[in-house]
């Protein structure tokens, strides 16, 4: 499916919908993401909602949500290739996998909303370009590039020396994970380094920089001769949703994914998550998530200054902390900054 919505110039930003209830008292919520699910409420729904409004921010779930716009970028349109500029339109791969806050469907459980996708939005404004939004697997966004089937994606994509091979990257957050535990499992520690995931059930999401994280974590504890995390190696989730009951269910011992998320599913639901430790997702390196453009395509330069126009007019900042994603944020947008190193 694709979302439509104008990039026509816009005098002013249209307001976001973030309010804070009056019982958000801990200077911790303020910093937690929006909207994601706990194993009892499905995303899009009245009850998410709800949740939402106990954690101290009160999210627009609907289909007809007013987005979070940006001005058009004389600077950056001036730098779009002459392809783009003639056909009007920028399409953007993204997900939807019921991944609050950054990317997960509305209560009609076909628009995808979101960090990621309001991304989009802010780039296609400054461009001065109509956004053609497509839903994707995360799985199947380096196809969509190569095939000429969209013209970025914005789908949490992490920066990678060996991606940067392929594809050019304009940054705009940075890379921030954590470890969900089951409020109730008194067998999992704080976890800091590797040491303090030896013997425990560790889910995961396939091909992600996560699942490389965790994997040299097992190693290291396998040739200092500790337990490797049980059964050997993680276990696989492809919905954060699946992820989420089986942590409830103690299946899960851990779970590592992006702690925005996490850290939302845990304040929702405290009787049934807690994050136990958070890293960046570039360990042990530093990593930036950012707009993947085919290499070639001359399209990054653009993008990244688009990037840069929301930042300094203010509506990128509105943006995250629409979402409650304010600590990741970047000072500027860079083309193709230094990547994970191959591994």
């Amino acid at each position: 499916m694709s979302l439509r919505t104008s990039g026509a110039p816009r005098a002013a930003r249209r307001p976001s919908r973030r309010t804070v209830a009056a019982v958000a008292t801990l200077p911790l919520l303020a910093l937690l993401a929006a909207c994601a699910t706990s194993a009892d409420a499905e995303p899009g729904t009245a009850d998410n909602e709800k949740a939402a409004e106990a954690a101290g921010l009160v999210i627009d779930t609907s289909p007809d949500q007013e987005w979070i716009h940006t001005t058009e970028s004389p600077e950056a349109i001036a730098l779009l290739p002459e392809d783009v500029k003639a056909a009007g339109v920028l399409k953007v791969s993204t997900t939807a996998g019921g991944l609050p806050p950054l990317g997960f469907l509305a209560d009609d459980d076909k628009t995808p909303i979101g960090n990621e996708p309001n991304i989009a939005v802010l780039v296609a404004d400054a461009l001065g370009l109509e956004l053609e939004l497509e839903v994707k697997a995360w799985a199947d966004w380096p196809l969509a590039l190569q095939s000429g089937d969209v013209d970025a994606v914005i789908s949490n994509v992490t920066v990678t020396e060996e991606r940067k091979e392929l594809y050019d990257f304009s940054s705009y957050r940075n890379d921030q994970l954590g470890w969900l535990a089951g409020a109730s499992n008194d067998k999992v520690p704080a976890i800091k380094e590797a040491k303090d995931i030896a013997g425990l059930t560790v889910g995961v999401g396939s091909g992600t920089n996560q699942e490389k994280i965790l994997l040299a974590w097992n190693q290291e504890n396998i040739d200092a001769g500790l337990e490797p995390i049980k059964g050997g190696e993680p276990e696989y989730y492809e919905d954060y949703k699946d992820a989420l009951l089986a942590v409830a269910s103690g299946r899960l011992d851990l779970y590592v994914g992006p702690n925005a998320s996490l850290a939302y599913s845990a304040a929702t639901a405290p009787d049934q998550y807690k994050v136990v430790g958070t890293l960046n997702g570039g360990w042990p390196a530093t990593a930036q998530i950012a707009v993947a453009t085919l290499k070639g395509s001359e399209l990054a330069p653009a993008v990244t200054a688009a990037i840069n126009h929301a930042i300094e007019d203010g509506s990128y900042t509105e943006l995250l902390e629409h979402w409650g994603l304010e600590d990741e944020a970047i000072p500027a947008s860079e083309t193709n900054p230094p990547g994970l190193p191959r591994p």
